[in-house]
Order: structure tokens, then sequence, then C-alpha cells
């Protein structure tokens, strides 16, 4: 059985950036149904006691596991994002090597954090942005839905919800703002340099 992680700060240290209430609904609310969703379907399958991670790569595509996928994917999903994510000034400096690699990959920092906003941005609907790590450096690619990094085997290092529930509440329909905030305020890059 799977547990609602705990997260790694109060329900209100993310403020002002991200609001206790944003976090009473997408963590307390939307990330708890995922969870008890993923429960219930698989009780009782051979899915029973496997990891997120087999789960999500076991269902990926076949059509009749797709709501354990989606469930799975987004239990992870929303794992990470939490993760990446931080109130400590400490953990909001980026190491030099995740900055190496920055500057390897998109010639910048600020044009990793344009890139990154473009991409998250231009995702229609529901979804994710992403930083991943592949054989050629790092890349920033956008997912519909629930799909993930895992599901199209790449290693996942930074994930950004751009899911409505993920900052309706404080932003709107500014998605842009949403986006520019966390980039600039709350991403806790020591975090992300952890699986370069």
């Amino acid at each position: 059985m799977f547990t609602l992680m705990q997260l790694p700060y109060e329900k209100n240290a993310l403020h002002p950036y991200m609001s206790d209430k944003t976090l009473d609904f997408h963590y307390g609310k939307h990330h708890q149904t995922y969870v008890d969703n993923l429960n219930k379907l698989i009780t009782g399958t051979d899915l029973d006691g496997l990891s997120l991670e087999d789960i999500i790569v076991k269902t990926y595509g076949e059509i009749d596991k797709q709501a354990v996928f989606n469930n799975a994917a987004q239990v992870f999903n929303h794992n990470l994002f939490w993760q990446c994510l931080t109130p400590n000034q400490e953990e909001k400096v980026m190491p030099e090597n995740l900055k190496a690699a920055l500057v390897g990959s998109f010639g910048s920092q600020e044009e990793f954090y344009n890139k990154f906003k473009e991409v998250a941005t231009s995702q229609f609907g529901s979804g994710w942005a992403w930083l991943i790590k592949n054989e050629n450096g790092l890349e920033i690619i956008k997912t519909s839905n629930a799909e993930n990094p895992i599901a199209l085997k790449l290693q996942p290092l930074f994930a950004l919800d751009v899911w409505e529930h993920s900052y309706y509440l404080d932003y709107q329909n500014r998605r842009g703002d949403f986006i520019d905030v966390v980039l600039h305020n709350l991403v806790n890059w020591q975090f992300v340099a952890t699986n370069l």
C-alpha cells in the first residue's frame, strides 16, 4: 500500500509564492486522491507490492491499465514535484556542477530559464514540464496529463506541475507568472543536482 509522502516543509512554508490554501488542495486533496485511487486499483492484483516506477513501466500504454498508470504516474510526479521545491535559501543555491551542466546544454543559465518557461507555457492543457538527463546532457521536455520521463525511459531531474490545480488559486490563468515564480524563487537546486 502506498501512502501520501510527507512534505519536506510545512504547508505554509512556500508563502508568498505558493499559498497554504494551494497546498491544502493540491497536496492534501489531489495528491491524496491519486494515492487512494492507486491503492484501490492495485489491491489484490499482480501489481500489488511493486514500486511506483515498476507499476508505471508495466502499465504504460496498456489500455486496460490506463487508470492504474494515470494514478501511479501522478503519485510519482507529485512526489518529485514537492521535493523539487524548498523554502530554504541554502537549498535554492545552484551547485556548480548543475550550473556547468545547464550552460553545456543550453548555453547559459538564463537561456535554460527561458527555454524551460517556453516549454512549460506551451503545454496545451494539463501536464508537466521536466528537466531530464540523457546521454547527450540535459534536455527540457513536456508531457501531457500523467505521462512522465519514467514511462519514456528517461531520467527526471526536475518536475514542474502545469495542471491548473497547481497554480489557479494563487495565479488564476497566469501560468507564465507561476512558472517564473517557481523557477526563480522555489526550486531546490541542491535536490535537482543529486541525480546528475
